[in-house]
């Protein structure tokens, strides 16, 4: 089962939409946005790595010789459909209901807007009043603010095709390396190949 690069990448994409689903379900509340956030971080790339692994071994134990090339295919093929099929039914998704959309959208403003509140009053308390280290970190919270106010006016949406482009892109960027790690470490070196060892 695991032998097949296709079949792997439809595994990785069944547990991270049924993953995506019971967050949107359960955990839909004031902390959404950050939760989806600490998925899209830390769950997500956790489950590519593990396709990977399972897709390159399985096929390592069944061939026994594996070029580079073989083991990096295997490990970057089903974290590429996986992660594509993934994006693009959350994507989806995330269009057709407009509820999540626009909870999405103001719990990123609001999360903006802490963030700019709690980096303010921690430099507020260590910053001496009247220098010009307050003055910039005055004129800094003010645009900080402006943008935030013109991100509220203009309604802005920051769930996009083009922003699921460049998670995508993202996430590409960590297939290929961990490709890059299951290539190098997977492939069976010359000196270790039948022909040689005789």
């Amino acid at each position: 089962m695991f032998r097949n690069v296709y079949i792997v990448g439809l595994m990785i994409f069944a547990v991270i939409i049924t993953a995506f689903f019971i967050t949107n379900i359960f955990f839909r509340d004031m902390e959404y946005y950050r939760t989806s956030i600490k998925m899209n971080a830390f769950f997500i790339p956790i489950v590519m790595g593990i396709g990977a692994f399972l897709s390159v071994t399985s096929y390592s134990r069944w061939k026994k010789v594996l070029t580079f090339r073989e083991a990096y295919g295997r490990a970057f093929i089903p974290m590429f459909v996986g992660g594509l099929l993934s994006m693009a039914v959350i994507f989806a998704y995330i269009s057709f209901d407009k509820d999540t959309k626009d909870l999405l959208n103001y719990q990123y403003i609001e999360s903006y807007r802490q963030t700019l509140e709690e980096e303010y009053s921690n430099a507020k308390q260590i910053i001496k009043p009247e220098t010009e280290e307050m003055e910039e970190l005055e004129r800094k919270y003010a645009e900080g603010k402006m943008r935030i106010a013109e991100k509220v006016t203009k309604n802005e949406d920051m769930f996009t095709a083009k922003y699921f482009m460049y998670v995508f892109a993202g996430y590409n960027a960590y297939f290929l390396l961990l490709s890059l790690f299951f290539g190098s470490f997977f492939r069976t070196r010359l000196s270790e190949r039948p022909e040689n060892l005789s």
